[in-house]
């Protein structure tokens, strides 16, 4: 094998371990961006969760209060009886 085809195979191997180093540089930063979105979604479930919670439980002290309200709207109107 002659030195240039020797030299040209060294450069080709150096770039090639540079791009190696660039990739797993880049993967890396992916993983972390990757982490921090996981994270960022556990958060909005949780939060999701925690609203649908309070919309049910809402929900349910209005119904209450609307059956409360009704109860007191037969109460306060007296059946009419009609006499004949």
């Amino acid at each position: 094998m002659s030195l240039d085809r020797l030299d040209a195979l060294e450069t080709r191997i150096r770039d090639l371990v540079k791009l190696v180093q660039e990739l797993k540089r880049k993967n890396g930063l992916l993983e972390e961006e990757l982490k921090t979105a996981h994270q960022r979604l556990a958060q909005q479930d949780d939060m999701s969760r925690r609203w649908e919670m309070e919309r049910v439980d809402i929900k349910t002290r209005i119904e209450k209060v609307m059956s409360e309200i009704e109860l007191l709207e037969c109460i306060e109107d007296p059946k009419e009886v009609a006499i004949d």
